[in-house]
């Protein structure tokens, strides 16, 4: 099916007329239409946290007030900086959902051209900032912080440091050097940071979905703010395909149904991704978060067990890489996996040949899958070459694959910024309607909460602090190692 430009191949999955069927009357059951029309007019879809999901709002053709006006700040903030040639480098500071997205963006869409360094900073891990900022110059480098509470425990860390390393180089006013992006700008500006550098975006902008908001500003920094714009219009168009077409040509809730088959049915208990482009590198790590963060639940609406496997774990790397890697577990493993294989029908560089042999590898990888080999056609060849009858035999059972594995593929008619934007709103509205099949919320991440709750309170106890005998005994044994180390 077409779906914004892009063609969404789903012929290899198990399927008939009367699952299709079944499938419709399924989404019907669970009120589709009715969860829809909720989820983009920007009513509570959120339910465990009474608030609406709506970052389809972010990259309306026509959207409220309060986000077109961010949109209009971005925009004269990367155009005064390119008229003024100011700042060689970016450094961006933000972790999931506030730092996957945005490398996504610049890597992807690096044919644009590049107008400064960016570098990120995610990781609480000190090396993370010194291969940072190594050979950048403290007062020619703009720091971009972004978190959506601004109590992100690393993210903050990460920025004082920053201001720091800015501070111990000469910079006397280093805050005016920060860029705060956060839907608590009251808490930036508590920090030092002024106004006219702080970003709004809002409650019901989840952070793994928040690129489309002033999140993007360093994308629109690095490569151009047609890139950002430009995917937000792809989006769009899948919005507005999600929204009018029916529920048999709607890619998002086919490749929905596909999934739910697929891991409750058929029991894949993983989705690899396998982008045959280059600059797709961070695709996996994106979608990865996107897809576990929002489908990793096993109670319903209602508090009670989900009752069968939901989200699947999802894991990849860029193709040929992951032949060379993973392909031989995907192909004759015990388990296999659902695979999405993303190409591009042209590229933006000369080497067409090049292409064509990754073109050719991505087709030929999921035709394996699907179809295997022949066990006779493979004696048959080794007896041919003079092999005798009873190793070729053996060698023979060795080299099957079994094929009937599921695969999904998705062809871009080039990597612009508006086929990424539509890829990516693909997957969100997959996810949805994945969680309504489920019965789940997909908009909480309540696992993450608990644990960054209790890193708390142990960095209290390892500073002293604090002391909690409630820790299982292996978490109190390592604590008083590491507080004797001190």
């Amino acid at each position: 099916m077409e779906a914004a430009g892009l063609t969404i191949d789903l012929s290899a999955h198990a399927t008939s007329p009367a699952t299709r069927d079944a499938a419709t009357a399924l989404l019907t059951a669970r009120g589709f239409d009715q969860a829809r029309t909720a989820l983009l007019a920007g009513d509570p879809v959120n339910q465990t946290e009474d608030r609406a999901a709506w970052h389809t709002m972010l990259r309306a053709p026509e959207p409220i007030e309060s986000v077109a006006r961010e949109h209009q700040r971005v925009r004269d903030f990367v155009q005064q900086a390119d008229a003024e040639q100011k700042w060689k480098a970016v450094i961006h500071i933000g972790i999931g959902g506030s730092d996957w997205g945005v490398r996504l963006a610049t890597d992807a869409c690096s044919a644009n051209g590049a107008r400064r360094i960016l570098k990120f900073v995610a990781n609480i891990d000190g090396h993370a900032l010194e291969d940072a900022i190594l050979g950048l110059d403290p007062k020619e480098t703009l720091i971009v912080v972004t978190s959506k509470s601004f109590t992100t425990t690393e993210t903050l860390a990460n920025l004082r440091r920053a201001v720091a390393w800015l501070a111990q180089a000469g910079v006397e006013q280093p805050y005016e050097q920060v860029v705060a992006i956060t839907a608590r700008p009251q808490a930036a500006r508590e920090l030092g940071i002024s106004p006219a550098r702080i970003f709004e975006f809002w409650d019901w902008v989840g952070g793994r979905y928040s690129l489309w908001s002033a999140v993007g500003l360093p994308v629109a920094m690095a490569v151009g703010l047609d890139v950002i714009e430009g995917i937000r219009a792809g989006a769009a168009a899948m919005d507005a395909h999600f929204a009018e077409a029916p529920i048999a040509q709607n890619a998002p809730a086919q490749l929905a149904l596909a999934g739910v088959a697929n891991r409750s049915i058929l029991g894949y208990s993983s989705l690899s991704i396998a982008a045959y482009d280059a600059r797709l590198q961070f695709l996996a790590p994106y979608l990865q978060q996107l897809d576990m963060e929002s489908l990793g639940k096993s109670v319903d609406m209602a508090g009670d067990p989900v009752g069968v496997p939901t989200g699947p774990s999802v894991w990849g790397m860029p193709g040929t890489d992951g032949q060379h890697t993973f392909f031989q577990w995907l192909h004759q493993g015990t388990d296999g996996a659902a695979v999405d294989f993303i190409m591009c029908r042209e590229a933006d560089h000369q080497w067409t040949e090049e292409h064509a042999m990754l073109l050719a590898n991505c087709l030929a990888q999921r035709q394996t899958l699907l179809r295997g080999t022949s066990f006779e056609s493979d004696r048959d060849g080794l007896l041919g070459q003079g092999m005798p009858a009873e190793k070729a035999e053996w060698l023979a059972r060795h080299r099957k694959h079994k094929g009937g594995r599921p695969s999904t593929l998705i062809v871009l008619p080039r990597l612009t910024p508006y086929a990424l934007g539509a890829l990516l709103a693909l997957y969100e509205h997959k996810i949805f309607v994945q969680a309504l099949i489920w019965g789940i919320n997909p908009f909480d991440q309540w696992g993450v909460e608990a644990g960054k709750k209790m890193a708390s309170g142990i960095l209290r106890e390892l500073h002293g602090q604090d002391q909690n005998t409630t820790h299982d005994l292996s978490t109190r044994h390592w604590i008083s190692v590491l507080n004797q180390g001190r």
